[in-house]
């Protein structure tokens, strides 16, 4: 482009540094100019962008189901269509294609591929990435209610649960952009490079990836990337099919064969994992995401609350107090049990309806979970609170100065000027989509309603916590980058509202939680999209028709893979060696039980063996408060701000599904990335850190696909050492006097 245009939209007024943004991280890090002229929308944008959405939620939903369910990141997508975008710019014929009698057009080749073109393509991508973890949340719930419950379900009500769930939340976010995303003291931290944390660092890739490698040694990052991706897809089947052994690799095991204690110490899938690791990439990433784009500090916080939990807390439950009768179950499990430590039989106390039979349940008894399960459980309740009172603490002064300074229309900034120059989204585009699916969650209430179990006023409930909190969950996360979940608030309160009645509890959390999730990781987009200056109808049509392709072949997937793979989920009817455990979905189904059927009054409320947990919520919300007072006593010490009592409760989030091998591994391979590597090869970081990340996500996703169509799905499977996961067969058994459980020794 000609000086002439370049100095045009360069240019500023006279009042350039008083229109700069006030929050110093984005005036910093985000470019204050833009080229209108760049065109958006192109052939190649609709292409790859599509392309690629279709692409990522179908490895993030195929793999979902696996015992290590990677979720590949939008960072793959970033840096593999820049090398596709420059070619197809390189050999398409700049032609002019007419459609609908010519009444329509667009050119194939619109002139080099460009930076808008790059963020667009990525808005697609991220439809098939952010959906909860890589898929729609909704698809929990559908997987439950097919492969748990053995309900029949339709694929049209199944679709509407998806595709709902997404759009509501598109509605929320379109309603609340002129809060959340047009005021500059909304800044989204996670769309920098400055503090992001468990999220990408989207604004800075983009600008790295435009700058060619004119001054650094070494391989080109695109060479890097494809020589990392070619290795990682052939090592990855040892660990996905030759050796699997390689995914739990539990020598403790080997060296006391007999010891059912040394061996729950040391499982690294069914004990507390001391001494185990993992050198398969998908168990590394599996649930907390990639760690080389983790923070350093958000690494050692982390890495605090796992050491307390699983080394100092659990172990003392478990071996000393014997807390919640622990000693009758496997340490580590995510079944639910008897008081005998049997597997609890859910379909003992179900009715053909899925409601609670309460004479079954009094007569077949209590439920009883795993004590890392039920700890697990506790340290959720907490962690609530403590957010809230972390952030209350910390961030509450500029949170409210930020958000009556968003709310009162002061003057805008450098960013929102460069947008008005294009035409807006009308708010009645929105509502036609909120509204609209609103109508048709509540027509799903009637027409399903023995399904879905849900009445229409508690879907009206669901909606109603939906709208009243996501603007304030909001701005905590826009200023702040934090998200208190209330999850566990959610399914509580609809758990002594609608008491036995399982798939009700999912479908409120998907309604009144999930959708806030939703709603949240659209509006991060849409700051992105400002920030990189891109028109905000360019910006809706990639957000709706991303959504929608994405949910649709997001259930496509799922359902196929539901109706062709044989016992699917069913793990005392799998092959022992199968990847298709589902460790997720039993979560989900286990929240089912605990919140839904049984319901937190019978398990947390007066006389509930677990009620003490709910002390935690108390506990949570008094820890923040000394690491307050020392951060103001002395002010000097800045790494006492630092502590954050959330981020290190984050270290035993997850588990169950999560083990605590999947943990350690994902601390010790951050380590080494975000601090040795960061500290003394930290042009080597700088260049190729997220490349080897993506490059690594890529080539396992692609041989795990590779390996279901060649082998695994025409049932070719190896059976010899190596195969055998963990080695640990004592690791699960009780330690209680007179427990009898199939192949343990009875104290």
């Amino acid at each position: 482009m000609s000086s002439k245009v370049d100095a045009k939209h360069d240019e500023r007024d006279d009042s350039s540094e008083t229109e700069r943004c006030a929050v110093e991280e984005v005036a910093l890090v985000v470019p204050e100019t833009d080229d209108p002229s760049m065109p958006v929308m192109t052939f190649r944008a609709w292409f790859l962008g599509l392309t690629t959405c279709i692409l990522l939620i179908f490895l993030n939903t195929f793999f979902t189901f696996r015992t290590q369910p990677l979720t590949i990141s939008g960072i793959l997508i970033q840096i593999a269509v820049l090398p596709i975008g420059r070619f197809m710019a390189s050999v398409l014929p700049q032609k002019e294609v007419r459609l609908f009698g010519g009444r329509w057009g667009f050119n194939l080749n619109p002139g080099p591929f460009n930076i808008k073109e790059h963020v667009i393509i990525t808005i697609f991508a991220n439809c098939g990435v952010s959906f909860g973890g890589g898929d729609a949340y909704s698809i929990g719930a559908i997987t439950v209610m097919k492969a748990y419950y053995k309900q029949s379900l339709s694929f049209l009500c199944a679709l509407l649960i998806v595709l709902t769930t997404q759009i509501i939340g598109y509605g929320w976010a379109g309603l609340l952009r002129r809060y959340l995303v047009d005021p500059a003291e909304m800044w989204w931290p996670s769309n920098l490079a400055q503090v992001s944390l468990f999220r990408r660092k989207q604004a800075v890739i983009f600008r790295a990836l435009h700058e060619k490698d004119t001054e650094s040694k070494g391989p080109s990052r695109m060479k890097f990337f494809l020589i990392f991706l070619f290795a990682s897809f052939l090592y990855y089947a040892l660990p996905g099919y030759l050796f699997p052994i390689l995914t739990f690799f539990s020598w403790v095991c080997w060296a006391w064969p007999n010891s059912i204690t040394a061996q729950q110490i040391g499982s690294g899938y069914h004990g507390l994992g001391v001494g185990a690791f993992t050198l398969d990439w998908a168990g590394i990433s599996a649930y907390h995401g990639s760690p080389l784009v983790t923070p350093w500090f958000s690494i050692v916080n982390v890495a605090v609350g796992f050491i307390m939990f699983i080394y100092i807390i659990v172990p003392i439950c478990y071996w000393k107090y014997d807390t919640f009768d622990a000693r009758k179950f496997p340490i580590f499990s995510n079944q639910l049990f008897t008081t005998t430590g049997q597997k609890y039989d859910t379909t003992k106390i179900l009715t053909p309806d899925f409601d609670l039979n309460v004479a079954a349940y009094n007569s077949y008894g209590k439920l009883y979970l795993s004590p890392l399960f039920a700890l697990s459980i506790g340290s959720g309740f907490a962690r609530f609170t403590a957010t809230l009172t972390h952030v209350a603490l910390f961030n509450g002064k500029d949170i409210w100065r930020q958000s009556r300074s968003a709310m009162s229309g002061v003057k805008e900034d450098i960013h929102a000027k460069l947008m008005k120059r294009y035409k807006q989204v009308p708010q009645w585009w929105f509502m036609i989509l909120l509204l609209g699916s609103i109508v048709l969650s509540l027509l799903m209430c009637f027409v399903w309603k023995e399904e879905v179990q849900l009445p229409w006023w508690g879907m009206l409930f669901a909606f109603a916590l939906a709208f009243i909190v996501t603007l304030p969950i909001g701005v905590i996360q826009a200023t702040t980058n934090q998200q208190p979940g209330y999850d566990i608030i959610a399914q509580f309160m609809i758990g002594y509202v609608l008491p036995g009645k399982p798939i009700a509890n999912l479908l409120f959390k998907i309604y009144g939680r999930i959708s806030t999730i939703h709603a949240l990781s659209f509006l991060a987009d849409l700051k992105l999209g400002h920030y990189m200056k891109i028109p905000p109808r360019c910006m809706y049509t990639a957000q709706l028709v991303g959504t929608l392709v994405a949910g649709v072949v997001n259930l496509a997937v799922a359902w196929w893979m539901l109706e062709s793979i044989e016992n699917l989920c069913d793990i005392d009817s799998l092959h022992p060696d199968s990847p298709w455990t589902c460790p997720k979905y039993r979560v989900t189904f286990d929240a089912s039980v605990i919140w839904g059927l049984i319901g937190p009054a019978r398990l947390f409320g007066h006389g509930g063996l677990y009620r003490n947990l709910v002390w935690l919520f108390l506990i949570g919300a008094f820890l923040p408060v000394p690491i307050w007072v020392l951060s103001k006593m002395y002010p000097d010490k800045k790494w006492i701000p630092l502590i954050n009592v959330p981020v290190i409760s984050y270290g035993f989030a997850g588990m169950p599904p999560a083990t605590p091998t999947n943990i350690a591994s994902w601390l010790v391979t951050g380590t080494i990335f975000n601090y040795f590597v960061f500290r003394y090869r930290k042009q080597w970081w700088q260049k190729y850190n997220y490349v080897l990340s993506a490059a690594l996500d890529a080539g396992t996703a692609f041989m795990g696909v590779l390996l279901f169509f060649a082998l695994q799905n025409e049932n070719v499977n190896l059976k010899w050492w190596g195969t055998e996961i963990d080695h640990c067969p004592l690791a699960s058994c009780p330690t209680a006097p007179g427990i009898n459980v199939k192949g343990c020794p009875v104290f």
